[in-house]
């Protein structure tokens, strides 16, 4: 079909001859853009391919189910979207036909953009037998009470039980005259004899039915156990007698006995005057059908040469052996240049086990009527190895072992292709590795560039209760040289007798000033405690900042992070801002804490360093909807449009030459974004800048993806347009 060729440029030719070869109505869109009608789907639109690639989607159904219809598209093809459920929509030919169908849509992605692949049932025939069904209960209904067949029920005492109307316009005998009493012979013998019925609730024997009505009775099969049909001519009817046919079944109650009769008669009498006219329709649908042989000769050969022409292999195998293919599988495998046919499917295969294979894989797929798809080397007639897809389906659902029709399409340059894309991605597998390793280097650098920063801090942090607790030790040491000679005054005065051992005692006690020592020494040690306690928690905060032993992902406290950080840089801060607290108890994140308090260092040491003077520091926490946030604003210089636009540059500083390494920042939006978190930044020149970190609570999700936190309004600075930055 070589308008196919034309109109669907955007669909590749192999993916384009694989729909065409399916026989289920197959339809390709992009909204309301048809891409591709298969030729099932154009039977049952009606029209040619061109044409179908003019209408709108929308268009092939109902007025009343195209929203629906767009709406399903739409869905369809939104990138998260799940498998949608089918529909039962109404299709519209052009030709005005309109049958019910099972519209199912998949989404598919193709070179220009994603498509959707419909797939359509026809359902008309279905529905024909579902309503053939309801209209034949309504019918066994009107048959009894006022249906348009002749009938009349008979009771085990031969009386008339129902006489419906139609029974009253072929007899002439009215329902009130009949029911409730016997004598049905009435309407059809001018003497009393049992009619069918009659004989059915007597139960006659074969021999006695057919003697009654002369042999032209015989058992109706269809009709049940113990029916019985007759055809007969009966004079009393009508103005010259009529021809009937009727049926007689017997009534049985649950336990199988007979307790009445249903008979149906029906006026054939038409029939045999149409015998003739039927003869000669006949003779018109003898020569209709040889015209459609004639038409279905004429589609068989277009089939012939569509498989000749197709862009793709063709093969019809049975028993192992080819018995058909077109020319371009020929040329696949090099038949076309002097090679000979092979003499059987083996000879396509490198070795004869993996022939045995495809064999042993796709016979039970075939037999049960469904296609079988696999891709697998083969080999050509000069040796060289081919990378073939192959499609088989059944050549006769009804015959298992009629063979199959086989599609073969060569991909090579394909599995060439792919390999080198499986190559490439393994080296930037590598690379990404080894950019991570650069990445850790890169932090841990900042972390000992942030450290030799606070060490001087910190060690002066230290110093001062270190430095009063060696001076009360060194008082101490007199204190303790005062006590032992004291003790040693008692142990002498022990050795001498009477007042001399008193009074040397007296004279040491006043030398080592004991009332003193009894105020001063509990002092001395309380001052003494307290500064071995600000060392204890200087190295605790150390120690919580750097958690050396929490490296891995772990549910922690980010409050108390930010707490231990600000102990740690509070020698920076202390001499710059009144540092301000406004935490809010915040439930456990799995986070990398050590990291996080790394952002926290930065952002702080920055908010310190960005204040000109004494300022202020406000440090916030709070959690919204599975988020927790924790914000660090300054009354510093603030930043101007430009500076926040570049502020997560790797080596981009505002500080002196000297003074920062630039990577502070950058290091900390790759922290946050490693969380699946987002820096929010607020900045406005000459009042300040607030900088809020949100991190999820669960953790990051799947494969890095960043989520969206809820908005939050900024309170620390004055209203200002605000910078994003999402990690």
């Amino acid at each position: 079909m070589p308008e196919d060729s034309a109109t669907c440029a955007g669909l590749p030719a192999a993916e384009r001859a694989g729909f065409d070869a399916i026989g289920v109505p197959v339809l390709l869109h992009q909204g309301e853009r048809l891409l591709h009608a298969n030729p099932a789907m154009l039977r049952l639109l009606g029209c040619t391919q061109a044409e179908a690639q003019q209408l709108a989607l929308t268009s092939l159904v109902a007025d009343t189910e195209r929203e629906l219809l767009r709406t399903q598209a739409l869905a369809c093809l939104a990138p998260d979207a799940a498998e949608l459920p089918a529909l039962t929509l109404t299709l519209c030919s052009r030709q005005g036909v309109r049958r019910a169908v099972e519209w199912t849509s998949r989404r598919l992605s193709l070179p220009e953009g994603d498509a959707v692949v419909v797939t359509c049932q026809d359902l008309s025939d279905m529905q024909f037998v579902q309503d053939s069904l309801q209209q034949l209960s309504q019918m066994l209904h009107q048959i009894i009470e006022g249906g348009p067949v002749a009938t009349f029920v008979v009771g085990v005492d031969h009386r008339v039980t129902h006489w419906n109307r139609a029974c009253e316009r072929l007899t002439g005998l009215s329902a009130s005259e009949m029911r409730g009493r016997t004598g049905a012979w009435r309407a059809f013998f001018p003497a009393e004899r049992p009619v069918l019925a009659d004989l059915i609730v007597d139960g006659a024997s074969e021999d006695a039915l057919r003697e009654a009505y002369r042999g032209r009775g015989q058992p109706a099969a269809d009709a049940g156990e113990g029916a019985w049909e007759v055809e007969d001519f009966y004079p009393l009817l009508g103005s010259g007698g009529r021809w009937l046919y009727f049926t007689a079944v017997p009534l049985r109650d649950a336990s199988g006995r007979i307790i009445g009769a249903i008979e149906t008669l029906q006026d054939v009498t038409q029939r045999r005057l149409a015998e003739e006219e039927l003869r000669r329709h006949r003779n018109e649908l003898e020569q209709r059908v040889q015209e459609r042989s004639a038409e279905l000769r004429g589609t068989l050969r277009q089939l012939e040469a569509f498989m000749e022409n197709a862009p793709i292999g063709v093969a019809r195998t049975c028993g192992g052996q080819i018995v058909r293919h077109n020319h371009k599988l020929a040329q696949l495998f090099g038949w076309d240049e002097g090679h000979a046919l092979p003499a059987d499917t083996s000879a396509l295969f490198r070795t004869p086990e993996e022939a045995e294979w495809v064999t042993a894989q796709a016979r039970p797929v075939l037999q049960r009527g469904q296609s079988w798809h696999h891709e697998m080397w083969l080999r050509h007639c000069d040796g060289r190895p081919l990378w073939v897809q192959l499609i088989a389906y059944p050549a006769d659902t009804e015959q298992p072992d009629s063979g199959a029709w086989w599609l073969l399409e060569d991909h090579t340059e394909v599995r060439r292709a792919q390999d080198e894309l499986r190559e490439n991605y393994d080296q930037l597998k590598a690379t990404l590795r080894k950019l991570e390793d650069a990445q850790n280097q890169l932090l841990q650098s900042d972390k000992m560039a942030s450290i030799g920063q606070l060490a001087a801090g910190v060690a002066h942090e230290i110093n001062n209760p270190i430095g009063f607790v060696s001076s009360n030790l060194h008082t101490l040491k007199g204190y303790v040289g005062q006590l032992l000679g004291l003790i040693t005054a008692y142990e002498q005065a022990a050795t001498l007798a009477g007042d001399a051992g008193q009074e040397q005692v007296a004279q040491a006690r006043e030398a080592a000033e004991i009332d003193y020592l009894r105020e001063d020494l509990p002092a001395l040690m309380t001052e003494s405690e307290d500064g071995l306690a600000r060392v204890k928690k200087i190295v605790q905060d150390l120690k919580d900042f750097s958690r050396l032993d929490q490296s891995e992902w772990q549910e922690a406290d980010l409050n108390a992070g930010l707490e231990s950080t600000l102990n740690v840089v509070m020698h920076e801060v202390k001499y710059k801002a009144e540092v301000r607290k406004a935490l809010t108890p915040l439930p456990l994140v799995r986070c990398l804490a050590a990291q996080l308090n790394q952002v926290f260092m930065n952002l702080i040491v920055n908010a310190a360093h960005a204040i000109q003077g004494r300022g202020v520091i406000t440090l916030s926490s709070g959690h919204r909807e599975g988020w927790v946030w924790i914000e660090v604003a300054d009354t510093g210089c603030g930043m101007s449009p430009e500076v926040q636009r570049r502020i997560f540059e790797p080596f981009f500083t505002t500080k002196p030459v000297g003074s920062g390494t630039g990577l502070g920042l950058s290091l900390s939006f790759s922290i946050v974004q490693k969380h699946g978190g987002v820096i929010r930044v607020h900045s406005v020149p000459g009042l300040g800048s607030a900088f809020r970190v949100w991190v999820p609570v669960a953790g990051p999700g799947e494969e890095g993806v960043v989520g969206i936190p809820p908005d939050l309004p900024w309170t620390s600075v004055a209203p200002a347009p605000a910078q994003e930055a999402a990690a």
